[in-house]
């Protein structure tokens, strides 16, 4: 008979967390997907920043498909120290349609990370946020290319004409971005 969260502390997910044991963590994560207690959730938050990309992925899933109001603790993440956390805890927000999220997401379009900035734009994308247009149109600028990959994603997402000026400029220089343009010529 499989052990529910409820009977497993803390302290003993916190502990199987901290080992070496693959499987244990993807067990103990498969297990929080209904959890509400904000340490646990915090403890599952910290998993998102593990060594192990299954372990990170199952951490992001539970996240994701938990049905409780979770807002709140996703929320405080996007103020970590951690950019794993600062961007994994964003993404989470927009894959749960997290409108809320939105202002702080647009504030991390700024992060001194530019995996967070990529990702910020991307849930902006995803989230179809039009009142984020000139921020994502302003990471069409970034002096990294994933960001700019990213922003062009999202403006495609979000159905941006006004973008099309912009992508045709920054495409000149770049083959990988003028396939992005005409990718996205293709959908708007």
């Amino acid at each position: 008979m499989p052990f529910k969260v409820k009977m497993i502390t803390p302290d003993q997910i916190k502990r199987i967390m901290r080992s070496d044991s693959k499987e244990g963590k993807i067990k103990i994560l498969e297990l929080t997907c209904e959890c509400k207690d904000s340490a646990i959730l915090n403890i599952v938050i910290s998993a998102l920043d593990d060594r192990d990309v299954q372990v990170r992925g199952e951490a992001f899933s539970a996240l994701v498909l938990n049905e409780n109001d979770i807002s709140d603790i996703l929320m405080q993440n996007l103020n970590s120290q951690n950019k794993n956390l600062r961007g994994f805890s964003l993404l989470v927000l927009a894959n749960r349609n997290d409108r809320m999220a939105i202002p702080k997401i647009i504030d991390l379009t700024s992060d001194e990370s530019a995996m967070v900035r990529a990702c910020a734009v991307g849930a902006l994308g995803y989230l179809k946020a039009v009142e984020a247009i000139h921020v994502i149109q302003k990471c069409m600028e970034d002096s990294n290319l994933e960001v700019k990959k990213s922003a062009i994603k999202a403006a495609i997402d979000i159905g941006d004409q006004t973008a099309f000026e912009k992508l045709d400029e920054i495409s000149k220089d770049d083959p990988e971005i003028r396939n992005l343009f005409d990718y996205a010529k293709s959908k708007l």
